[in-house]
């Protein structure tokens, strides 16, 4: 298991800008937060929140979650990092969508508990302030319709984590 040090010392590495890697301390809080009261894998999700934008080293655009999946690929991560990484956008991205952002049209949409959460997570954190689902909504205007719904979907289901059993 790599340290909390070693994975943000692995983002500096990559060329992550300190805002960033601020950024992505603070999605992991938010995303552990979640997985103890939905009893997810705790040291994945650590990993997959902190690394969640590596690929930001590189681009801003949507383009950042296959990149950053392929980065940490090259690094010999595991896959489920690796996907946690490459479907966090939003509330994931069909292949069709991938097409039409011009990137690897793949089904990019979050179907595990943990890639679920950081994705969500990463919804609820503007560079490291909490703000609710619709500040996000007022935020993406520019998703489609179909990406909002999926975005106001993974929120319901991710939100009774909220709340401890």
């Amino acid at each position: 298991m790599r340290t909390t040090n070693d994975l943000i010392a692995l983002l500096k590495k990559a060329g992550c800008e300190d805002k960033i890697i601020d950024h992505s301390i603070a999605v992991r809080d938010l995303s552990v937060f979640f997985a103890k009261n939905a009893e997810a894998n705790i040291e994945l999700i650590e990993t997959g929140a902190l690394l969640h934008d590596i690929g930001r080293s590189r681009t801003h655009t949507i383009a950042h979650g296959q990149i950053g999946a392929q980065i940490c690929r090259e690094l010999g991560l595991s896959e489920n990092i690796c996907l946690i990484i490459e479907r966090h956008i939003g509330a994931g991205l069909t292949a069709d969508e991938c097409r039409t952002y011009g990137l690897v049209p793949k089904d990019c949409i979050p179907e595990t508990l943990e890639e679920k959460i950081v994705a969500h997570c990463d919804n609820l954190i503007k560079g490291t302030k909490e703000i609710t689902i619709d500040e996000r909504l007022r935020l993406s205007s520019d998703l489609s319709e179909d990406s909002k719904i999926r975005l106001k979907e993974l929120a319901k289901e991710i939100e009774k984590y909220r709340h401890s059993k």
